[in-house]
């Protein structure tokens, strides 16, 4: 069997996010036999580019699975077009607002209920409720995608319910909670304080082996909420990762480690558009493996979705060179095109192979 990834180009400017088409199975066969995947949508208008996108490189308008990772607007808004244009079997989707029993005690106000949090988390994630009912009334299958979940060579890896459940409460726009420090809120405050203030750039200087990371998870609730999936092919493991941050990621690798189907690694999504914030050199360590010698290689591909202007914070050098560090040397950013990773797939004429991204000795960060 073989497989191929289509990582479209999604965000003209500086706004990152995700949509990827992939199929795997016989690709020189019949669609029968094979399988088609859909996992994100970009922003709405990369919905319409995933569709005519499975129509001309799949040829087919029937996709297997649809998974939208989690409900920010650059990964869920074009699954609506891809819903409405594509014949879709299934879909696998969070369902926040049904998980709110209990979830009322976990606040400081007495007032509210569990029935308000879950009109809240319907207004909140209305692209979410909205996709859902779009769903539902083309009779489409949905299910949740917690760990275990699994479709054939699918399976989810995380989040479990219970993370999730816990993660809910953390959610942009729920009231504050009880617990001295409202993570969501805080992060939210410093991320809007440096998005005002005056940039100011600063050089860094790498050497080779050493991760200018940290293991601190500093990503949202919102992102590590997202569905890490992976698939084996003809024990190759493929693993996407949405926007999932070191917690989930570390929540992964133990689904990873407990694998009895001895599939060793070929591709890995570089998680939120390849942001500093997600990634660190112990979940990497697992995932991957410990950095290797200056030219040695790992089989691996590794590529991150960003914006054509998203640099340095949309990849970040220091995670483009950490995944170098571990053997990954054509670790690359989309920065604006479509990359298509494939084995013993059909080739295509109007696709062009990539240069290899150079190791950052030194780069420009925001100080």
């Amino acid at each position: 069997m073989g497989y191929e990834i289509d990582i479209l180009a999604v965000g003209e400017k500086s706004n990152s996010g995700d949509a990827i088409a992939l199929r795997y199975g016989n690709l020189h066969g019949n669609r029968e036999e094979q399988t088609v995947v859909i996992i994100d949508g970009g922003y709405k208008d990369d919905g319409l580019k995933l569709v005519e996108h499975v129509k001309k490189y799949y040829l087919t308008e029937k996709v297997d699975l649809v998974i939208s990772t989690h409900p920010d607007q650059d990964h869920i808004n074009g699954l609506s077009k891809v819903i409405e244009e594509l014949q879709v079997s299934e879909l696998w989707i969070h369902q926040a607002w049904e998980h709110n029993e209990g979830l009322s005690s976990k606040f400081r106000d007495g007032r509210i209920t569990d029935n308000s949090i879950g009109e809240r988390l319907k207004d909140n994630l209305e692209s979410a409720y909205n996709l859902v009912e779009q769903a539902k009334a083309k009779n489409i299958i949905i299910n949740e995608p917690f760990t275990g979940r699994a479709a054939g060579s699918i399976k989810v890896l995380g989040p479990s319910k219970e993370y999730y459940e816990e993660l809910l409460v953390q959610f942009d726009g729920m009231p504050a909670t009880k617990s001295v420090t409202d993570t969501s809120s805080v992060l939210g405050f410093f991320e809007s304080a440096m998005n005002k203030a005056v940039k100011t750039m600063k050089r860094l200087f790498a050497i080779w082996g050493e991760d200018q990371l940290d293991n601190e998870d500093t990503t949202s609730a919102k992102n590590n909420s997202s569905v890490i999936t992976q698939i084996i092919v003809d024990g190759k493991r493929l693993l996407f990762t949405g926007d999932a941050g070191i917690t989930a990621l570390d929540n992964a690798a133990n689904e990873i480690d407990a694998c009895t189907s001895g599939a060793s690694l070929k591709f890995i999504q570089i998680p939120h558009h390849g942001s500093k914030r997600n990634v660190g050199p112990d979940v990497l360590n697992r995932i991957i493996g410990k950095p290797v010698a200056n030219g040695e290689t790992r089989p691996i591909s590794a590529i991150a979705s960003s914006a054509k202007e998203g640099e340095p914070k949309h990849p970040h050098p220091a995670v483009m060179n950490a995944f170098k560090h571990r053997g990954i040397s054509g670790a690359r950013a989309t920065q604006g095109l479509g990359i298509r990773h494939s084995l013993d797939a059909p080739n295509r004429p109007d696709w062009n192979s990539l240069s290899q991204q150079p190791y950052q000795y030194h780069y420009d960060v925001e100080a």
